[in-house]
């Protein structure tokens, strides 16, 4: 039996509004910008913090060892970046008062100055899961509380620096890294990298035997600088007639 048109059409338009109703809220749900916690703060901004005790980013390593004179000098390595790390929890020679709850400190300085700061905290410590640290570090830096995940994590970029808060051994740390330091340690690597890998392809070749050598190879220095030859790698070296010497192969 057939409804009358009457009767089909509140039933089509209650139909059509619960289809339009869905469309929206669809779209809404795609179009929707992601919540992101944006933290405008810079280094020098970052106020004085108790659970820090005294370390900040930026610091010369003479102000750190007056944080802690167990803090001994240690060489720069190629790129310019010393490593240094204390551990209060073991160490008896550390004030427990002033260091109480901490079990080690990492400090890595460039160019005499601390770019990262990594602190890891005891047991004993109040904040003992990610989010309690975080809620709770948050309030002590004035920065934003909502930290996304990263690398089993929470990390939380700023204007030039991130901090980033984990468990290790069953308690919290803290990394504090100045972005720009990072930056240039990894483009003095991927420089001497590269400066390696040249070296490394050059050949000196010998006129007068018409043998190369590759640059690495000590019997090099036999050969006179008036006969030397370079070439920036074997190819060109073979495509002018000369043979790899059997002293380097």
């Amino acid at each position: 039996m057939k409804l009358p048109l009457s009767t089909l059409r509140p039933q089509i338009w209650n139909t059509s509004r619960v289809l339009w109703l869905l469309l929206l809220t669809a779209c809404a749900v795609v179009t929707a910008p992601a919540q992101v916690s944006t933290c405008t703060l810079k280094l020098d901004q970052l106020p004085e913090s108790a659970e820090l005790r005294g370390f900040r980013v930026g610091m010369t390593l003479d102000q750190a060892k007056a944080r802690a004179p167990q803090i001994r000098q240690a060489s720069s390595d190629e790129f310019g970046v010393a490593k240094i790390s204390i551990n209060p929890y073991f160490d008896p020679s550390f004030d427990k008062t002033t260091f109480a709850d901490i079990r080690t400190i990492s400090l890595d300085f460039l160019d005499g100055r601390l770019v990262s700061l990594w602190i890891g905290y005891e047991s004993s410590f109040k904040w003992q899961t990610v989010d309690a640290f975080v809620a709770g570090f948050s309030k002590a830096l004035s920065i934003p509380s909502e930290w996304p995940l990263k690398r089993g994590g929470r990390q939380l970029s700023c204007n030039g620096f991130t901090v980033l808060a984990s468990m290790i051994a069953g308690s919290p740390s803290v990394r504090i890294s100045d972005d720009a330091a990072q930056e240039t340690i990894a483009s003095r690597r991927e420089e001497a990298a590269a400066a390696a890998e040249a070296a490394e392809a050059v050949v000196i070749g010998d006129q007068k035997t018409k043998l190369y050598y590759p640059s690495d190879c000590s019997e090099v220095s036999g050969v006179k600088e008036s006969n030397r030859i370079r070439f920036k790698n074997k190819d060109e070296a073979e495509k002018a007639g000369f043979k790899l010497t059997k002293a380097c192969q």
